[in-house]
């Protein structure tokens, strides 16, 4: 299997915690290289862009008002089977159930907000991070 790349979001929770260097740092002693990455303020075409298959969802107005809250850094990261590994790392969506050792595990908690704050977001197969990357990056 050849190397891949992914996108990996530290939501606004982890920016304003101060974690986006612990987030870096996990992901490079993974053996990933990060590529590219920026720190920019989300709107809300780019959002409704990158989180299109959740609109309509009870949680999709949340999530959005979340995700512009504050700012984000978005990071490409590469290496073999990056797109598992990085989700492996990242743990469980649900901070609570997040495995010890996990970024979610160790960084995230529940605060009961109608949105799960859990500090990352990565890339679910390839063709997201393709379409993800394009959106955040560019071509």
């Amino acid at each position: 299997m050849s190397s891949q790349q992914t996108l990996i979001l530290v939501k606004p929770d982890g920016v304003k915690r101060g974690l986006v260097g612990e987030v870096i740092a996990r992901v490079e002693r993974k053996g990933y290289k990060v590529s590219n990455l920026k720190m920019l303020t989300a709107d809300k075409s780019i959002l409704a862009k990158h989180y299109a298959e959740h609109e309509g969802k009870p949680f999709y107005e949340p999530l959005m008002e979340f995700m512009m809250s504050g700012p984000i850094v978005a990071i490409i990261a590469e290496g073999e089977r990056v797109i598992e590994g990085f989700r492996k790392l990242a743990g469980t969506t649900d901070p609570t159930t997040a495995e010890p050792g996990t970024i979610r595990g160790d960084l995230a908690r529940d605060m009961g907000t109608k949105v799960v704050q859990n500090i990352v977001h990565g890339s679910d197969s390839p063709e997201s991070a393709e379409r993800e990357i394009k959106i955040f990056f560019g071509n």
